[in-house]
């Protein structure tokens, strides 16, 4: 494993002497905007070892892309290589549908440490709810970025993050503006709950196993790669092709949604997304759920 390796295939050319938040941020940002979030192995029959060496070869050398535990660790293990002061922690995602967060820890996110300060650093969240920049651990702070405004709270040892939802237009769904429908209360998006207590990616073994054998997960049941960009955000999930725009007037967020065919699928990966599979791809996107990465992984 190489860090000039990994530079190149985010992109990054910059200095990279000083660990400090002016560096962190490029590199999280061009981390972002080069790595898909997705789940494509597990719907081409391949499986997903949680390895530092497995999950470089896949995503530096075959560029793919890869879920929380793959492109957080990766991540991780850059920003370790550059003296920062980091440590991986655990986390429970918030799911709308049952308005509760997830009883077993299925999350990985990271901590660093810049000159007493700490920051939350998550490459792997994907779609809507995916922070641009690092975050400063702290709670009851509003933190605006381009997607949106973030937000720490903390309670009794317990840390939740949540984001503050614009408004999406969607031309395709109406000639007016079409509004989706904002889970929670108001216009505030739960995203998922951590404390502080350092893991290791060992602790993540059983979870990696389990999202790939269990029908039941979320994971199973849509083919998901989603990608930032410069502008906002593409995301293919199952046929649907979603890409939005932030910001586009004041407070709120243009989103097209594409239905592709088969045939429209290998292409679309390749031009959009810079993927190529060795294996082939079955699609899915189980009726029920929401059919695009706007409001719910």
């Amino acid at each position: 494993m190489n860090i000039q390796e990994y530079f190149g295939r985010v992109s990054y050319n910059k200095p990279h002497k000083d660990a400090d938040l002016q560096t962190l941020t490029a590199i999280f940002q061009h981390h972002i905007q080069a790595i898909p979030f997705e789940n494509l192995s597990m719907h081409c029959g391949e499986s997903i070892e949680l390895d530092l060496q497995s999950t470089y070869d896949k995503i530096v050398r075959k560029k793919r892309g890869g879920w929380c535990l793959e492109i957080n660790h990766l991540l991780f293990w850059a920003l370790q290589e550059l003296g920062y002061d980091i440590c991986i922690l655990g986390g429970n995602s918030y799911e709308p549908a049952g308005r509760a967060y997830t009883a077993e820890m299925n999350h990985i996110l990271l901590k660093v440490v810049i000159q007493g300060n700490s920051y939350i650093v998550d490459a792997g969240f994907g779609g809507a709810y995916q922070m641009w920049q690092p975050l400063r651990l702290i709670s009851g702070k509003d933190q605006p970025q381009v997607p949106g405004i973030f937000r720490f709270t903390e309670d009794n040892g317990t840390w939740y993050f949540e984001k503050v939802k614009r408004k999406h237009y969607i031309p395709e769904q109406s000639e007016t503006p079409h509004f989706t429908d904002t889970p929670g209360v108001g216009n505030i998006r739960k995203i998922y709950r951590f404390t502080l207590e350092p893991r290791h990616i060992n602790d993540f073994q059983e979870l990696n196993t389990y999202l790939q054998v269990s029908p039941d997960n979320i994971l199973r049941k849509k083919s998901i790669c989603s990608l930032q960009t410069t502008e906002g955000l593409i995301a293919l999930v199952g046929w649907t092709l979603t890409e939005v725009k932030y910001n586009y007037t004041e407070d709120m967020d243009l989103v097209h949604i594409t239905t592709l065919t088969d045939e429209e699928l290998e292409k679309t990966l390749k031009d959009k997304f810079n993927i190529v599979l060795e294996n082939k791809l079955v699609p899915v996107n189980v009726r029920g759920l929401p059919p695009n990465l706007v409001d719910k992984i």
